[in-house]
């Protein structure tokens, strides 16, 4: 059994140093590196509304959870949106697109019909508040359309 060991001639255990693994780590490391960089080389830039905001370039994005309330809420922006709510990001400038908007809300309507019986109260109220209050902004924002001077009916087209 003396035999099998490594000693050094005055019978001490020989210590072996074995300096490959230090150029063997780095190398896994140099090659975990170029593999990254190569997939943020293909990975497409975030950018526009779902970047977040404030995000920074590269940076994690912060997304709303993905449910019931943010669907409905999605619609409705788009809703206020065509009804000259909210101003366009790329433009900054509001327009008024009745077919678009009456378009969302048919949508909103879709969706209440397809899930009634399938909400809990919260959701069934909150879709319920939505679809009047963007129904009734349809009406006034219709209604303002539908008396204004021609010249304004083909300004609001235009923006």
């Amino acid at each position: 059994m003396a035999g099998d060991e490594k000693t050094k001639g005055d019978g001490k255990p020989k210590i072996i140093v074995d300096d490959d693994w230090k150029a063997e780590a780095q190398a896994e490391k140099d090659r975990l590196a170029a593999k990254v960089a190569k997939e943020a080389e293909q990975a497409p830039p975030a950018a526009g509304p779902a970047a977040g905001a404030g995000a920074e370039p590269g940076g994690p994005r912060e997304l709303p959870p993905a449910n019931f309330t943010t669907l409905v809420n999605s619609l409705a922006t788009q809703v206020l949106m065509a009804l000259g709510g909210v101003e366009d990001p790329e433009t900054k400038k509001r327009y008024v697109d009745l077919d678009l908007g009456k378009f969302h809300v048919d949508t909103l309507a879709v969706l209440q019909e397809k899930t009634k019986g399938n909400l809990d109260d919260v959701e069934s109220s909150l879709l319920d508040r939505v679809l009047y209050e963007l129904r009734m902004n349809f009406v006034q924002i219709s209604q303002h359309v539908a008396k204004a001077p021609p010249e304004e009916k083909k300004e609001e087209k235009k923006e």
